[in-house]
């Protein structure tokens, strides 16, 4: 061990698993845990400390002594860069071994709670190019590789169109190629940004709080349909009607061709108006013969296809028969709702956010529907007594929460009503092992089902069905 500029550095450290948030794990000589950025299990590395905690190290290697046989090659030029796919360099076959390990390690360990056999977890037939929808951020100041640096030329092109860099929120990283959305997103993005340069639009500064063009938002549909969203901060009409005509007249896929002007200092949507300039304001989704209307603001899987399994194995794990009442607790838009209704008596949707409860009512006459409603309100207010005795007692609830998990009053109300089976969809088991262990006595876990939504991350979906003991 030697000493560099305060920072330590450990040689010949292996690397022996994975942590939270695609981080690795090795040890330091005193047993201390350290935590790195840029390594597999199975390598054997020098690595150099950037954080010394109590407990633990942060760091990332500086030179590898053995690659793990459990590598593979990056196929995306940006990859270490972009931050986007964390695990690209690993196998997909072990990526799906370590997410199983950290989702089983999680309901063990946080909420020290007993596991039946649990199925293998479920695999993405697609491994790129299989997101729905891509947000990209415009820079006129983009991120410089090292290699320009040390150039000491000038770089005279500093626009960017790309993904902020992790943990810098004014740079950007431009994209040559992304590997996560299917054409014609690709081509969509260079065209946006070969044209915008040609025709002098400027690119966003958010330090200075200036510049046309902010970001671009691609959602593309299992059936072919394309949304492209253009945020805008100051506003040229000539300028801004002559990029999106050139973007309807070179891409006629386009289905639904939307701007918005957003002058605030965040760039999100959901208190700006969606202004359509071309075809639809909205494209569809198809899921067995269901059809979901999507707009800029709607909530949907990002995954089509594995949102179809994870759906097919939530239903699996109710075992509806048509004579249950299910409650879809966070339901978003009501695509799970809708998904299990045919199976159910009734089901009944509960959200917080306006929006999305307006798109799941809207789908459901879309789907002809009579047995789906849905209502609008904070989870731990709706979800009371009153709500109960007015809509009935649920013989099933399925509730899929965001990553924070339920709140604490949500889950005492569920143990107040105590249906026959909960079914649990988490994107994040740590918050569902804390939930799950509140419930343990009343409640036994009798399925335990991971399912990956995102390769070449370190994120997955689980699925756990609770039984009433």
């Amino acid at each position: 061990m030697r000493k560099n500029n305060k920072r330590q550095v450990f040689e010949n450290v292996e690397v022996i698993d994975t942590a939270a948030k695609g981080k690795s794990v090795g040890k330091a000589p005193d047993g201390r845990v350290i935590f790195m950025t840029n390594t597999v299990p199975g390598d054997v590395v020098d690595v150099q400390t950037t954080k010394k905690r109590k407990s633990y190290f942060e760091g990332s290697a500086i030179n590898f002594h053995t690659l793990s046989d459990k590598r593979t090659e990056p196929i995306c030029e940006h990859f270490g860069i972009c931050g986007g796919c964390k695990w690209q360099n690993m196998g997909y076959e072990h990526q799906l071994q370590y997410k199983q390990k950290e989702v089983l390690n999680n309901l063990v360990r946080i909420g020290h709670l007993g596991l039946p056999e649990v199925t293998p977890i479920l695999g993405s037939k697609k491994e790129y190019f299989y997101r729905n929808k891509m947000e990209f951020s415009f820079s006129d100041s983009r991120w410089l590789t090292l290699d320009e640096i040390r150039s000491q030329q000038e770089i005279e092109d500093k626009n960017a169109l790309g993904f902020h860099i992790p943990g810098m929120w004014d740079k950007v990283l431009d994209i040559k190629k992304c590997h996560l959305q299917a054409d014609p997103s690709n081509a969509i993005r260079l065209e946006t940004k070969k044209f915008s340069i040609k025709n002098g639009l400027t690119f966003f500064n958010p330090r200075q709080q200036k510049g046309e063009l902010r970001t671009l938002m691609i959602r593309t549909s299992s059936n072919g349909e394309v949304m492209v969203l253009i945020q805008f901060y100051a506003d040229d009409p000539t300028k801004r009607t002559l990029l999106l005509d050139h973007l309807a007249v070179t891409f006629p896929e386009i289905t639904s061709l939307l701007y918005v002007i957003n002058q605030k200092q965040n760039d999100t949507l959901y208190d700006q108006e969606i202004v359509c300039h071309s075809g639809r304001d909205h494209i569809f989704e198809e899921m067995e013969g269901l059809q979901f209307k999507i707009t800029a603001k709607s909530f949907y899987q990002t995954n089509s296809d594995q949102a179809h399994e994870l759906y097919k194995i939530a239903r699996d794990f109710a075992g509806l028969t048509g004579e249950e009442l299910v409650y879809d607790l966070y339901t978003g838009t009501g695509t799970i709702a809708q998904f299990i209704a045919k199976k159910a008596r009734k089901v009944v949707g509960i959200e917080s956010v306006p929006e999305a409860i307006e798109d799941a009512k809207s789908n459901a006459v879309l789907n002809q529907l009579d047995n789906v409603d849905f209502f609008v309100g904070d989870m731990k207010n709706v979800l009371n007594r009153e709500f109960i005795d007015t809509h009935g007692s649920p013989d099933v609830i399925v509730t899929d929460p965001p990553r924070d998990g339920m709140h604490a009053a949500v889950v005492d109300q569920l143990l107040k009503i105590l249906p026959k089976k909960i079914v649990y969809v988490s994107c994040n088991s740590a918050t569902q092992a804390r939930d799950l262990a509140l419930m343990k006595e009343d409640y036994e876990i009798t399925k335990v089902q991971s399912v990956d939504m995102f390769p070449q991350t370190y994120h997955v979906e689980n699925v756990v069905l609770l039984e009433k003991r």
